[in-house]
């Protein structure tokens, strides 16, 4: 199926060619269809699957059929549509791919988050924004200071609806959901079906259709997968040569704590890599210049914990690393499947403890996918992989509690004061002869 037989705009269709995406994935081939035909849907698919998509081309749709907006007389917002997203990172993601595909036509979409100055977001609202994309904390802040107005929307989406219940967001989605117009059409979608999921559904949906990826679909089919048994002295000197080895593209490495992605971050940017971190105890601002910086290839090694990178969606990451294994066998699929996106092949690679590799055999079974042990020769690093530098292993599957204050500042602060005039620093190449399973580089 092309795009084209999806009745799709013309305007929306110049605006798809352009990103060079002719063809809908899986999960747009089945929601879009139903959702342009006034249909409730739940979807469930992951992040990579093209879910933004699949419900961003049917608000457009329905923006561009309701025509001019009224501007409200109070300066606040009175949009058609309203989507809610678990994290800052996804709403603004969410946000920059409807901006590129609505690009011909005249419909505007604003993003409230938390941590951004409300008075930035109230003076957004002056463009009378067709569509609103935000967190629900900051959403339900505007709606009861009155500077959002549900009344006119009728068309709702709960993206990783998972996600808001798992971060504690379910009660705030209710009272939103509350607020809105009994007759609005509503898409949900989850990469599971929890209990409480459910529950929203059945509360406000009606008679919704079940649009679903198949199991193999939403993992790992595009990205081959491999781990490498480590121990506690050796991680740092195995990352390196990892990096050095495959030092191209864009790669996300998940450290299991804030101090851990602090840490390496600063120890890979002391050895020449162009790195940097996201974790929980960043600014905003300064999560935002991260993200931009990793996406725009300034920043080619992004170091993240799982819940700072939830939502995390950035084109063209080729590799991700599991410095530290994550809790839980559906985290490691979220984790991977930041990479191999629509098509795109990625790689996956695994930092394992001899005592981890039962989660090895979980993950293998759970995705009927085999995953390959890789040998590499680990750079001799005695000044940093000291036994106390190995900061996450301490507690649980993929770590614990970072270790001590040691080390000098990590993310782009403490960069910035150690060479405030240098740009990024280039990825190390290896000057031939770093053997990496089997491949001379």
């Amino acid at each position: 199926m092309k795009f084209e037989e999806l009745n799709l705009n013309p305007k929306i269709l110049q605006a798809l060619n352009d990103m060079g995406f002719t063809q809908p994935t899986p999960i747009q081939e089945q929601a879009i269809p139903l959702l342009m035909q006034g249909e409730d849907i739940i979807g469930q698919a992951q992040t990579g699957t093209g879910k933004t998509a699949a419900f961003s081309l049917p608000a457009l749709e329905f923006c561009l059929a309701a025509g001019p907006l009224q501007r409200p007389r109070d300066g606040g917002a009175r949009p058609l549509v309203l989507i809610l997203a678990p994290t800052r990172e996804l709403a603004v993601q969410i946000s920059g791919e409807i901006g590129k595909m609505s690009v011909f036509t005249n419909i505007k979409a604003v993003t409230v988050y938390g941590g951004q100055d409300i008075e930035k977001q109230l003076r957004s609202f002056s463009q009378n924004p067709h569509i609103i994309v935000g967190t629900p904390g900051r959403t339900l802040d505007h709606i009861e200071r009155g500077s959002l107005n549900l009344s006119d929307v009728k068309f709702v989406v709960l993206d990783e609806a998972d996600r808001m219940l798992d971060m504690g967001f379910i009660d705030d989605v209710v009272r939103i959901m509350d607020r809105t117009r009994p007759d609005r059409q509503t898409a949900l979608f989850s990469a599971t079906m929890q209990r409480e999921v459910m529950n929203i559904a059945y509360e406000y949906m009606k008679s919704p259709q079940t649009v679903k990826v198949s199991e193999d679909k939403i993992t790992v089919d595009e990205i081959t997968q491999k781990y490498l048994l480590v121990d506690g002295k050796n991680r740092i000197g195995y990352l390196l040569a990892f990096l050095k080895a495959e030092g191209r593209g864009l790669t996300l490495v998940f450290a299991r704590t804030k101090m851990g992605a602090k840490k390496l971050a600063d120890i890979l940017y002391r050895k020449g890599f162009s790195t940097d971190s996201l974790h929980g105890d960043m600014r905003q601002s300064a999560r935002d210049r991260a993200m931009k910086n990793f996406r725009e290839g300034k920043t080619q090694v992004l170091i993240a914990t799982d819940l700072a990178s939830r939502g995390l969606d950035v084109s063209g990451v080729t590799h991700v690393i599991n410095y530290d294994l994550p809790e839980e066998p559906m985290t490691y699929i979220h984790r991977i499947g930041r990479t191999g996106r629509i098509g795109n092949n990625g790689y996956a690679l695994s930092f394992v403890f001899e005592d981890q590799f039962s989660f090895i055999k979980d993950v293998m079974q759970l995705t009927k996918v085999p995953i390959e042990q890789i040998n590499l020769e680990p750079i001799s690093m005695p000044s940093i992989a000291k036994p106390r530098e190995d900061f996450s292993r301490m507690g649980g599957r993929g770590g614990g509690r970072g270790g001590g204050r040691g080390g000098e500042r990590g993310g782009r602060r403490g960069m910035r004061d150690r060479s405030p005039a240098k740009p990024a620093r280039p990825f190390v190449k290896t000057k031939g002869g770093g053997k990496y399973h089997g491949r001379q580089r």
